[in-house]
């Protein structure tokens, strides 16, 4: 069976076109339509929502301990001190839970 119309040979002759271009850094008039940069680097312009994502996991992922609260958080637990107040806790993760306000 023969082929006549075979369009999809020139599209894929447009797409390697487009990547060389885009590639060389030149548009179809020879212009560049890209900034040149560094061989092997790759320019990349986020949106301001990525970059508040971006901020956001920075954020998240430094350690933030208080020290102090925790060697005497610790020093409590050690001696036996340090009480548990199991009604209150249950009534903050249920109002937690149903979203009411503290």
């Amino acid at each position: 069976m023969k082929v006549t119309n075979n369009s999809a040979g020139t599209n894929v002759q447009n797409i390697n076109s487009a990547k060389q271009k885009a590639v060389d850094g030149t548009d179809a008039k020879g212009g560049s339509g890209v900034d040149k940069a560094e061989p092997g680097s790759v320019k990349l312009n986020l949106s301001d929502r990525a970059q508040a994502f971006q901020k956001a996991k920075e954020i998240a992922s430094k350690v933030d301990v208080d020290e102090a609260k925790v060697a005497r958080l610790q020093k409590l637990i050690d001696e036996g001190k340090y009480s548990v107040d199991a009604s209150a806790i249950a009534d903050r993760l249920v109002d937690d839970h149903l979203g009411m306000p503290e």
